[in-house]
């Protein structure tokens, strides 16, 4: 009797399990993107309504993002953390703006110094004129996203930003509330300034104001781009472009699940993700992004080659460094003291990157470099000042 008891509980509760599904419930399958949820570039600019491109737009804002007068000391450029060797970016896990001086890794802060580290590591401004592109969608400039923050959209309200912004180009001289105006009072007293803005801008009365200067720095920024990588020609019917080894890279960056944030034309979502990257040392305080939950947007992962350190704080040297972390994510370990478990994005927390796949992934983003890039440096400025301030 007691046997036959038994029996029948167990098999009331195998049956209840496969009812409610507690032990024979059927897992979701594991979605994999495929190659489709990437993308070529376009190799074309869409430009805004409001500012459409000519060459004397292009050739001022080339001045202006290398001359010096733009920064509240006259010491510093958009140049300076923006440089063409280095892909526009900086080889620095954090910038020095104002009150610096040199370059590269030999930048150091002036004596007597009390300006901080610039907050977060300078991102490339390589093909910026494609940031929030998706597939097949039409592009809309104006919204682009910008910024590991993404507090301004379009590049002509992120041009001002630096200019405003205390440890990159303000300086301790002047306000937030007056630095713009102090900006444009300099340039409108230089002479071939009034000229190339007259020129750029033929049809304003007042052409040298802001958001012309803010038109000609971002329609100088979409001249710099980068759309012919192999990976492009092999997504545009080359297949002779990836060799064996590189596209074995690509599925493993694909299976791995790289491609869930790092996709489209640009490998990003343009989104906010919190993964536990640790801080910079370069800031006393912890950088706790604009939502103060550690979240910061997925970086493109075009022409990385030239870009590191990489990551928001600039903390890891090699494309390695940063593969291993995201295996170190999966396997449950928090980098950033600061940050909990529960805020950890889960898409991180669920890949698969394993060692043995890391040294192909990073064949496959080798891919995506392309150095044909326009890396015209004026050999002055309109201010007289030193070219990029170094």
């Amino acid at each position: 009797m007691n046997i036959t008891l038994l029996l029948s509980l167990l098999v009331i509760g195998c049956l209840s399990c496969g009812q409610d599904g507690s032990s024979t419930r059927q897992r979701k399958p594991k979605v994999v993107e495929t190659i489709a949820d990437l993308g070529a570039l376009p190799e074309r600019v869409t430009h805004p309504v409001d500012n459409p491109t000519s060459p004397e737009k292009v050739e001022l804002g080339r001045l202006l993002f290398f001359d010096p007068v733009l920064s509240g000391n006259q010491d510093v450029a958009c140049a300076t953390c923006h440089q063409p060797e280095f892909n526009y970016a900086e080889f620095l896990e954090t910038s020095i703006g104002v009150n610096g001086s040199g370059t590269g890794s030999k930048r150091r802060f002036a004596h007597a110094n009390t300006i901080p580290f610039v907050k977060r590591n300078s991102q490339s401004i390589l093909n910026t004129a494609f940031n929030g592109i998706e597939n097949h969608k039409a592009y809309q400039p104006e919204s682009a996203p910008m910024f590991w923050d993404l507090r301004a959209k379009g590049l002509e309200q992120q041009a001002l930003e630096p200019v405003r912004t205390l440890e990159e180009m303000r300086g301790n001289a002047f306000g937030e509330e007056n630095i713009i105006d102090e900006i444009i009072a300099r340039i409108r007293k230089i002479p071939t300034y009034q000229e190339l803005f007259a020129k750029a801008f033929y049809n304003e009365p007042e052409p040298v104001n802001q958001w012309n200067m803010a038109k000609a720095l971002a329609a100088y920024e979409r001249t710099l781009i980068a759309t012919n990588t192999r990976f492009d020609q092999y997504m545009r019917g080359d297949s002779n472009a990836l060799s064996t080894g590189e596209k074995e890279g690509l599925n493993a960056f694909l299976t791995s699940g790289c491609a869930k944030c790092h996709s489209g034309p640009m490998f990003s979502d343009f989104k906010l993700h919190t993964l536990g990257v640790p801080d910079s040392g370069n800031r006393k305080e912890s950088d706790s992004g604009i939502n103060n939950d550690y979240a910061f947007r997925t970086p493109t992962l075009r022409n990385l080659r030239y870009t590191a350190p990489y990551m928001h704080s600039g903390k890891f040297a090699t494309l390695d460094q940063v593969l291993l972390f995201y295996e170190d994510v999966a396997g449950g370990k928090i980098a950033n003291p600061n940050v909990k478990a529960s805020q950890m994005d889960s898409l991180a927390t669920h890949m698969d990157v394993n060692f043995k796949d890391i040294s192909r992934i990073v064949e496959f983003l080798n891919t995506l470099n392309d150095d044909a890039f326009d890396k015209t440096v004026p050999a002055s400025v309109p201010s007289g000042l030193r070219v990029s301030g170094l």
